[in-house]
């Protein structure tokens, strides 16, 4: 890492420090109390002892989950609970419209990433006006609790997010028991809370906030201390050709864990680490090789007033960035060694965000974030590789209702390559959603 970014990080564990004494309800809180305080109640049957205070634990636990981030759905509108009070079922929604204009050196796509700038001002990519739906998603969760088995939840999520922002795609389906969770999740690497909230479907390119097939464990203990491990299902994207480097199966899952100390429900400081195993065959030589890709995160959210909430985010790692992030976009799991034909190299590489956010009021808030993706192979592959990539947003958030949100956003990237050469993008944006 840069020093720059070791500066970011230190400011952000000292103010995390500061403000750990201060756990008065923030303004963040208050926003998503009045969210919560937005629902309809159908209850099966009719029970007289049933208590507004164990309806509203029942739906507080829809947002009691270490990997939410804001993009996902809020609880459902119209929930079904049981007579008893120990169990809530629910299917909601939400629709969001986005609209952006990039002005001068428009890049592909309705996502806003460096890695997509095009090099060259052409009057092929001069001014862009695009549409989206990118991000309108419907989802059922059922929530409980039992007597044998303890508490337990199911969740499927799908979205829009397809070719053009229009294909219908599983987002997210799985189910939890107590400690643990089976199915497609968010992985254990990932730190949603700790990404600010943005226009952009595409939220910061340098965060790593990603789903993955797995098992995990997570525990909490006491004083806030809580950890998780998983195994999680591989992918990989190889560069090369097929006369020279070969795609092997897969034989060993990704693990992944993290430990994080809480000291009020919205913020928090977590360490997380993911290794990947990633096999290929050297087709010049006729052997088989499973280097080692492993990578390194400390996240944190937390609140030095009531109203200003930081964001950070950094990480460090050799073939972990192509699972998320801006890299993610080409073939960075391993590189061509250009001094032994058939061989691949780990790459190694850093990225970090830092973000505020201030809420004016629980309807009213703005943030903005700044970071920075950078490909540490110290000798470069094609001149038009992708060597870094810098990214900023600053946007403005009004909620109409608890249940209808307006937004707009400015964004500017950079993107250079290994021959030095760079562009810059830029884009305004706006959105408005809707939940249901």
């Amino acid at each position: 890492m840069t020093h720059a970014s070791h500066r970011l990080l230190g400011l952000a564990l000292g103010l995390t420090a500061v403000s750990a004494s201060a756990v008065s309800p923030t303004i963040r809180q208050e926003a998503q109390d009045s969210l919560i305080d937005n629902h309809h109640i159908m209850v099966i049957g009719k029970n007289e002892h049933l208590s507004k205070d164990s309806i509203r634990s029942l739906i507080e636990t829809f947002y009691l989950d270490q990997f939410r981030n804001y993009q996902d759905p809020a609880a459902p509108y119209f929930m079904f609970m049981s007579q008893t009070g120990n169990m809530a079922m629910g299917v909601g929604g939400e629709v969001k419209m986005r609209a952006f204009y990039d002005p001068g050196n428009s890049m592909p796509g309705s996502a806003f990433t460096p890695y997509n700038v095009p090099i060259g001002d052409t009057p092929l990519n001069r001014n862009k006006f695009g549409t989206t739906p990118s991000g309108t998603a419907l989802f059922l969760r059922m929530i409980g609790r039992n007597t044998r088995i303890g508490s337990y939840q199911l969740y499927i999520l799908a979205k829009f997010d397809g070719y053009n922002g229009q294909d219908f795609k599983l987002n997210k389906a799985y189910a939890t028991v107590n400690d643990w969770t089976v199915g497609y999740a968010t992985s254990t690497f990932s730190d949603g809370q700790a990404v600010a909230p943005t226009v952009d479907a595409n939220s910061s390119t340098m965060s790593m906030d990603f789903t993955s097939l797995l098992v995990r464990w997570t525990h909490e203990f006491k004083h806030g201390i809580s950890v998780a491990a998983s195994v999680e299902t591989p992918s990989m994207n190889l560069p090369g050709d097929d006369e020279s480097v070969g795609v092997r199966s897969y034989t060993v899952p990704n693990f992944a864990a993290m430990v994080q100390y809480q000291w009020a429900s919205d913020q928090h400081v977590r360490l997380s680490a993911i290794t990947r195993v990633l096999p290929y065959r050297d087709l010049v030589n006729g052997r088989n090789h499973s280097p080692l890709g492993y990578g390194f995160q400390l996240s944190t959210v937390f609140n030095p007033t009531r109203a200003l909430t930081v964001y950070g985010i950094g990480n460090i790692g050799r073939s972990y960035s192509n699972v998320g992030g801006d890299f993610l976009m080409g073939q960075y799991d391993l590189e061509v060694n250009p001094d032994a034909p058939g061989r691949l190299r780990t790459v190694p590489s850093w990225s970090y965000f830092l973000g505020l956010g201030y809420h004016f009021s629980h309807r009213m808030s703005v943030s903005m974030t700044a970071g920075q993706a950078r490909n540490m192979m110290s000798a470069p592959r094609e001149g038009n590789g992708y060597r870094s990539g810098l990214y900023a947003a600053c946007n403005f958030f009004y909620k109409i209702t608890p249940r209808i949100t307006v937004g707009a956003e400015a964004n500017v990237g950079r993107r250079e390559n290994y021959d030095g050469n760079h562009a810059w993008g830029r884009r305004i944006g706006a959105m408005c959603e809707f939940s249901f």
